[in-house]
């Protein structure tokens, strides 16, 4: 329900590909496919789950802040969405 609320409010669609759509969720399927290749294969085996928490946490933050992304213009996530904000803001005064 709040899932749906949330798309609402930022006007956004929820994804309605087929069944078996191969590009419906290629962007959540790559990023796994790099977690694991780049936190859980690399940095394991855990000594727990507070060790593996922490280093979640860690590799979100480097993926999200500091590792170059080639589909984003080699850019940090956060610096594309903060590109599309200011972007999509001067639209919006634009068209106001």
């Amino acid at each position: 329900m709040r899932y749906g609320e949330r798309l609402a409010e930022v006007e956004a669609v929820a994804s309605v590909g087929s069944v078996g759509d191969s590009y419906d969720n290629a962007m959540a399927e790559a990023f796994n496919s790099l977690f694991k290749a780049e936190l859980v294969r690399n940095r394991g085996p855990w000594r727990g789950i507070d060790d593996l928490e922490l280093a979640v946490a860690e590799y979100i933050d480097w993926y999200n802040h500091r590792r170059l992304h080639g589909e984003l213009g080699l850019i940090p996530p956060v610096e594309h969405e903060a590109l599309h904000a200011d972007t999509d803001l001067a639209r919006q005064t634009a068209g106001a």
